[in-house]
């Protein structure tokens, strides 16, 4: 492992890993090194799904999630409520929903939250989609805000209700179980799973 080229090598691949969010550069000369123990067949699997990941991947033309077909399983399943849709912030925070077993509507993932300090505005969001689905679903009742517990989670909540309200939809948001500052993915499941049964109007 001393020669140059070898390390080289190394540090190239854990240059990717590091590039990841929250993989610092330890750990990500760790995964690094983990490869090197696997064998041929996992890393020529590993290689062949990373290969395809962008190809086989794609963005659900209905509510953004991620999909291998043009519609999500969840848009196009049957037995979800087409009443019900969750508006979250991303892919995550549908697992996090999913795993709770007590959401039976669909969703739409706006791709973010408003943060002027971060750079982003409402236009940046998918916003605009959302508002057109409802226009173009009747069968639409309500829409459940499910966005992040902070000042930016909130400032969203405020906007999407000034887009929203002269829509023939009811509005309402998460219960507030979920304390403020934290984000929909790190909230355990059973609180979560409460917070969503036990959603409330949307308020000023």
């Amino acid at each position: 492992m001393n020669n140059p080229e070898s390390l080289k090598f190394i540090n190239e691949l854990a240059a990717y890993f590091n590039a990841l969010p929250g993989v610092g550069k330890k750990t990500a000369q760790r995964y690094a090194l983990q490869l090197l123990k696997q064998d041929d067949d996992f890393l020529q699997g590993f290689g062949k799904t990373l290969s395809e990941l962008k190809s086989k991947i794609h963005e659900c033309q209905v509510c953004h999630n991620l999909s291998q077909e043009t519609v999500c399983s969840i848009c196009s399943s049957p037995s979800r409520n087409s009443e019900l849709i969750c508006v979250v912030e991303d892919v995550r925070d549908v697992i996090a929903i999913e795993n709770t077993h007590q959401f039976s509507g669909k969703f739409h993932i706006l791709g973010g939250v408003i943060s002027p300090m971060d750079g982003v505005g409402p236009s940046d969001l998918n916003i605009d989609s959302l508002i057109n689905r409802i226009k173009e679903n009747p069968e639409i009742k309500e829409i459940l805000l499910a966005l992040r517990i902070t000042m930016e989670g909130d400032t969203t909540n405020f906007f999407l209700y000034k887009k929203l309200k002269n829509l023939n939809v009811k509005l309402s948001i998460i219960a507030r179980g979920v304390s403020f500052g934290e984000q929909i993915e790190y909230t355990d499941e059973v609180t979560l799973a409460k917070s969503i049964l036990n959603r409330v109007p949307y308020e000023l």
